[in-house]
Parts: structure tokens; sequence; C-alpha cells
């Protein structure tokens, strides 16, 4: 029994003294970290300040001011929009140039820019599944678009005198 209990002792003393260590070189790291940390830093010298004299500016705007989606067709809509399938697709367009299928989606993207561009309004990303041909192009660009909406067309209406509109709820 006595040796069992010597084993058991010599077993603990060995781990005993490796945890031993182990603090010794966590205390000394730490003793170090410390050291370093408090050692004597140069001090920061004040910066003097310039004297700048103050150019008042005029404020920029945060926001840019809304855009307007008002569109209304031009009257030249069909010989534009020819001339757009002519320059994208070829000069040698059918007479039915309003089938021309718009598969290519290079193609597509081309002619949708610049007609885009042309008319200052675009097709939006929600309905571009839906430009499947030249003819449903014409088709979007031939209705107007109003920048109103529902509340202010009603103001605009001829309302009966026992009914008002006010904005400030």
């Amino acid at each position: 029994m006595k040796t069992i209990h010597n084993v058991k002792q010599a077993t603990m003393s060995n781990d005993f003294k490796q945890h031993m260590e182990c603090n010794k070189r966590i205390t000394v790291t730490l003793m170090l970290g410390a050291f370093l940390f408090k050692w004597p830093r140069k001090e920061k010298q004040p910066v003097v300040a310039e004297t700048v004299e103050e150019v008042k500016k005029e404020p920029i705007l945060v926001c840019p001011p809304l855009r307007s989606r008002t569109y209304i067709p031009p009257e030249d809509l069909h010989s534009r929009l020819e001339s757009h399938v002519k320059e994208v697709f070829g000069s040698s367009v059918p007479n039915n140039w309003q089938d021309i299928s718009l598969e290519d989606v290079h193609l597509k993207f081309s002619f949708l820019a610049r007609l885009a561009d042309d008319l200052g309004h675009a097709v939006p990303n929600s309905r571009l599944h839906q430009m499947c041909r030249v003819r449903d192009v014409l088709d979007f660009y031939n209705v107007p678009v109003q920048d109103r909406s529902k509340f202010d067309e009603l103001i605009a209406s001829n309302l009966p005198l026992n009914l008002k509109i006010t904005w400030g709820y």
C-alpha cells in the first residue's frame, strides 16, 4: 500500500511541478507585459493651431432635387424607333421592323439604352422581361407617364363643394 501511495504522490508531485512551471511562465509573461506597457513614452507636444480665416461658402445641397418621371411620347416616336432599329440591327431592316425579336441580350441592351438616352425615359427593370419584340418596346413608349399621385389628381379635378382635400394631416 505504501508503494501505491508513493506512486500517486510521485505522479501528483510531477503534475504539481508542471503546473507550477506553467504558472511561473504565465507570471513572468504578465510581468514582462506590464513592464512593456508602462515603459515611459515620449510625450506628445501640443499642436499649435494656426489661425485660418473662415471662408463662408454657399451651403451644399445634401439631396439632389427629385427627378420628374413625367413622360409624354413624342410625335415622331415611330420614326425615332425605326432609326434606332436600323442603327442597332443593321440598315437592311424588313418592312415589318416591329416584329424583330429581342432575344439577343446584347442587341436588346444596346437598343433599349439608346432609346432611354434619346427619349429620356427608360424601361424599368421589372418590365425588361416583357420586351420580347420591338412592338413591345413601341407599346411601352406610347404610354404617357404622369408624375402625380391619385391625391394630386383628385385635388386638380372638379370636386363637389362639400368635399375638400387638405394635406395638413
